[in-house]
């Protein structure tokens, strides 16, 4: 009895021992398996966003981003864009920087100098592609320039349907040709066969820009300085450069005599060219002034 004790009592040890080592293993498995997907799920958050890295059996997708942020130096931060466009493969299709004045003085300094100060923001606006599978990467490389982010939007377009209805139009294209090419040659043939290739043609250029679309995703990107920068520009002193020559009393009072002198040859030539007019005049003036000269003057009687 005594001995059957003891073997029952070795046999829970070693059941115990046995559960024991089972639960540690099944717990090391969920700790590992916890691990994955922690680890998984700081992949993801580290991610500039799952809509950029998104990929689905049997689906296409056109992805578009848009970006609005703040940057220390526009220049510079587009520099850095477009080197690391060019280097993941994708082409700048528009960079329109330019600098906005806000105001604009001008200070003189000296006689001579003057100082143009010139308060102004810059900004740019681009749009690039860039192969689809490297979106995330570019705008990951965006993101390291910004200050402040204002906006970013990622879209990811299901063309999937459109594909296949392409092909499907496609195909009954070729059918409409092969239908054509049994009529009778007329006009109405030529008409038909000429509206159907023009319809295969819209048709290819569609899917030439939905392919280059699914391979190239495009980005729009506005960047601008959150502060106003200050240009101080040397320039001459324009003010004391009118001041020096605005009156010279030798030089218009020789343009008075001048202009005098033209006038009164002016008016000469004017009146030699209304001589007539003038000659009617005067004798007028003449017969007038004789016909008062010999009018009888009478007197008044005396009372």
């Amino acid at each position: 009895m005594k001995t059957t004790y003891i073997k029952l009592s070795l046999s829970a040890i070693l059941l115990l021992g046995i559960y024991s080592c089972k639960k540690g293993e099944v717990a090391s498995t969920d700790l590992e398996a916890y691990a994955t997907t922690d680890s998984a799920s700081a992949i993801v958050s580290d991610s500039i966003s799952s809509v950029a890295e998104m990929k689905v059996k049997d689906k296409q997708f056109i992805k578009t981003a848009d970006v609005n942020m703040e940057v220390k130096d526009v220049y510079n931060a587009t520099i850095a864009i477009e080197k690391s466009v060019q280097e993941l493969g994708g082409f700048v299709t528009n960079s329109n920087l330019q600098s906005n004045v806000v105001s604009e003085n001008t200070y003189n300094t000296s006689n001579e100098k003057a100082m143009l100060v010139k308060k102004y923001q810059t900004e740019n606006r681009m749009q690039v592609r860039i192969p689809t599978e490297k979106l995330g990467e570019l705008l990951t490389a965006i993101n390291t320039n910004k200050l402040f982010l204002n906006s970013r939007s990622i879209n990811a377009e299901d063309v999937t349907a459109n594909i296949k209805y392409s092909e499907l139009e496609g195909k009954r294209n070729q059918k409409t040709s092969e239908n054509i090419s049994k009529l009778k040659t007329n006009k109405d043939k030529v008409t038909l066969d000429d509206e159907n290739m023009s319809e295969a043609n819209l048709q290819k250029l569609s899917s030439m820009n939905m392919t280059d679309d699914l391979k190239y995703s495009t980005i729009d990107i506005y960047i601008k300085e959150p502060q106003l920068r200050i240009a101080e520009i040397a320039v001459t002193n324009t003010t004391s450069i009118d001041n020096k020559y605005k009156y010279n009393f030798i030089y218009d009072a020789k343009d008075g005599f001048v202009y005098g002198f033209y006038l009164i040859q002016r008016i000469i030539v004017g009146l030699i060219n209304v001589w007539p007019l003038l000659l009617i005049a005067a004798a007028i003036f003449y017969f007038l002034r004789k016909r008062k000269i010999s009018k009888p003057e009478y007197s008044k009687n005396p009372e």
